[in-house]
This record gives structure tokens, C-alpha cells and sequence, in this order.
């Protein structure tokens, strides 16, 4: 969407001038009217809005279990963050999940990538960082950088008591994807592979 100068301004929050000396310093790119007139497209400048500090912007804290199974210990994630987020005096919320840590389009996961992204989160808070993902949580670390969002993991060095359960679900989760793979080619040995390695996870 192509604005002028004055929509521009009041839609990133600064000055006119401000755009004419990004303008200058070749951080954006302005195309003229015939007649000369400033022509901006809103999202190229979002990219390089000004974001508020960390401390002017709300703390997102995420809790995850992989089934409903394990209600109890969402409960104690939760009870725990807020906690946590209250002795700091941090403004917070809680986004709660239920999925596997190699699921990447868990609800909860989607809006706090998409909260994150938006530039509105000044701090991201983790009881452990595989609450987050299994496999891939750097790429997440890696937007809240880009963003000026901190992470902070309260427990940084431990595994949590559900560590074993959930990484059997997982195993059990890619065994699953493939199995479907196998079974099609209706051979015995596929068979026989899926079902051993399906004990193997159940056993862990």
C-alpha cells in the first residue's frame, strides 16, 4: 500500500522529518508522483519502525504439555511463570499449549510467533527451552533477536520431570508419520520394523 508522507508518519509513530533523514541515509526507499510528490509503502517502513525497549512492551510467558494427559504439569508451567514474572514486577501473560514439541502448528505457537513478529513483545519466558519445541527452538530465538525480544529460561539447565514421557511421544509421533509409508508397500518386514520400533518407544 503506497500512503504519503503525512499517512506514513502517523502510521510508524514518528516525525515527517524522520522519514526525510531515513530517506537521506538510503535506509528507505521513497518513489515520487509525477508531480514530486513522497510515496511510501507501509511494509517496507514497518520493517524498520523504532521498537519500544523490552520494558515498555509486555512479557509473553508459554507453557506447553503434549497431551491433556498431562494437565498436572501444565498447571505447575503455569503456576510457576506467573510466579516467576511476578517477583520481576513484569506486565504478563500466559499462552498455554497442548502438542508435541516437533508440532510446529500448535495454536499457541502460531500467536506467539505471530505476537512476536508484530514487534509487541518485549520478553519471552520459558521454563524450560523445550516447552518451546523439540527440534528448532533457535529459529524462534533467533526472530525474537530480530524483534529486540528477550528470552529468558527460568530453568536453564535441568530437564523437566516429563522429560522421558514426552520425548517417547515424540518418537512414537515420527513412527507414526512413517509408518503409514511402510504399511503401504504391504510388506511383512515394514511391518514387523514399525511394530518393533512402536515397543521400542512405548518402552522408553
Amino acid at each position: 500500500m503506497k500512503v504519503s508522507i503525512g499517512q506514513a508518519a502517523k502510521a510508524l509513530g514518528v516525525s515527517q522529518a524522520t522519514l526525510r533523514r531515513w530517506e537521506a541515509a538510503g535506509k528507505i526507499q521513497v518513489e515520487r508522483t509525477p508531480k514530486g510528490h513522497r510515496r511510501y509503502d507501509l511494509s517496507k517502513l514497518y520493517g524498520v519502525r523504532p521498537r519500544p525497549p523490552s520494558a515498555d512492551r509486555p512479557t509473553l510467558a508459554y507453557a506447553r504439555v503434549s497431551s491433556h494427559d498431562q494437565k498436572e504439569d501444565l498447571v505447575r508451567q503455569v503456576a510457576l511463570l506467573e510466579t516467576f514474572c511476578a517477583a520481576n514486577g513484569w506486565s504478563y501473560e500466559v499462552i498455554q499449549d497442548w502438542g508435541s514439541g516437533l508440532n510446529y502448528s500448535k495454536k499457541g505457537l502460531r500467536q506467539l510467533i505471530q505476537r512476536i513478529c508484530s514487534g509487541q513483545v518485549g520478553r519471552l519466558v520459558l521454563t524450560h527451552q523445550d516447552r518451546l519445541l523439540r527440534l528448532g527452538s533457535e529459529l524462534v530465538f533467533a526472530l525474537c533477536e530480530a524483534y529486540n525480544t528477550e528470552v529468558v529460561l527460568i530453568n536453564q539447565g535441568e530437564q523437566p520431570s516429563s522429560f522421558e514421557e514426552e520425548l517417547a511421544q515424540d518418537v512414537l509421533e515420527i513412527i507414526t508419520v512413517f509408518s503409514a509409508r511402510l504399511y503401504g508397500s504391504r510388506s511383512h518386514k515394514n511391518r514387523k520394523l514399525v511394530e518393533t520400533l512402536r515397543e521400542v518407544a512405548e518402552g522408553l
